[in-house]
């Protein structure tokens, strides 16, 4: 579902300023949106108001180019998941209990949610036999944020909402919910508004960046624009814009390869895919001592060429 934010603002009482300030933006369906900017900017705000936890002052907001405001608030909280920070919990119960929250509002019969529930603790690798029975207690802090990321997708919402929800997990454990976050998006391609202060989490993450500041947006773009090409000193000094090998992070062999003019068949020693990563492309060759690999497609079949010099090139504009 595409949401459109029109000259959307949001003043607290007894406030000088407001904590959203005219804020204009389109977000395409199935894109991964992070809202970057330091505590106080206006990003969880503008988030809780997409499911109205919070409700704008003027503007308006769609979804689907329907106005927010004539749905009721629990239709439209229906469709949308939301994980937060505290995972959200309920303690007294069990995980499938958890999980089954919002499908048994909706009526889902028992077999169906049955299956849902194991389906969805598959999705985010917790085995179904050994977790479904367990209580919170009983689970580490990023199982738990697992949970709470099942329990948001039960029931279907096509639009994620996510405040800084692997904020209070450990480094190691937040990368590997990252990288788990990232597969279920490209498996489902699911419309998700993800907020963080975490510069290297939205790098790693986003489609496409919103970067707030004092209630303003100050950048949208890709994480490659925001970090070759930042709005200002503000976004400049945020990402770091002279960190080359950060750079390379964001792109993929596709980026930068010569394409052959005929496919042909990549030989016994493979190749580099067209969706690698560039960063560990790039590792390999200075590993192996090598300056090109061949591009192969999903069949295996040659398509084109990636050397270092095409890297360097594409990494000094």
């Amino acid at each position: 579902m595409g949401i459109v934010f029109k000259n959307v603002v949001k003043q607290y009482p007894n406030t000088a300023s407001p904590a959203v300030d005219n804020v204009s933006l389109d977000i395409r369906e199935g894109e991964f949106i992070v809202f970057l900017g330091p505590s106080g900017c206006g990003k969880t705000t503008l988030l809780k108001m997409v499911n109205k936890l919070y409700d704008t002052t003027s503007g308006t907001i769609e979804i689907d180019g329907v106005d927010i405001r004539k749905v009721q608030t629990e239709q439209l909280r229906r469709g949308i998941g939301y994980v937060i920070q505290q995972n959200g919990l309920f303690p007294h119960m069990t995980i499938e209990s958890n999980i089954a929250v919002v499908p048994r509002l909706l009526k889902w019969d028992e077999e169906k949610l049955d299956k849902r529930i194991d389906e969805l603790l598959d999705m985010v690798h917790l085995d179904p036999k050994i977790y479904r029975k367990r209580r919170p207690s009983q689970l580490s802090g990023g199982q738990q944020q697992r949970v709470g990321i099942a329990r948001a997708m039960a029931a279907g919402p096509k639009i994620l909402l996510m405040d800084e929800p692997f904020g209070a997990i450990d480094a190691i454990t937040r990368t590997s919910l990252q990288d788990e976050l990232h597969r279920i998006q490209r498996l489902l391609k699911k419309t998700i508004l993800f907020v963080t202060h975490d510069v290297d989490e939205a790098l790693r993450l986003a489609d496409r960046i919103i970067i707030m500041q004092a209630g303003k947006v100050v950048q949208f773009a890709t994480p490659y624009e925001i970090v070759t090409n930042p709005a200002n000193d503000f976004i400049r000094q945020l990402v770091g814009e002279k960190d080359v090998y950060r750079k390379m992070g964001f792109l993929r062999v596709e980026d930068v390869y010569a394409s052959s003019e005929q496919e042909t068949a990549a030989g016994s020693n493979g190749g580099v895919a067209l969706t690698d990563d560039l960063k560990l492309v790039f590792n390999r060759m200075v590993e192996e001592q090598v300056r090109e690999y061949p591009v192969v497609d999903m069949n295996n079949r040659r398509v084109g060429t990636v050397t270092m010099d095409r890297i360097l090139t594409k990494l000094a504009n």
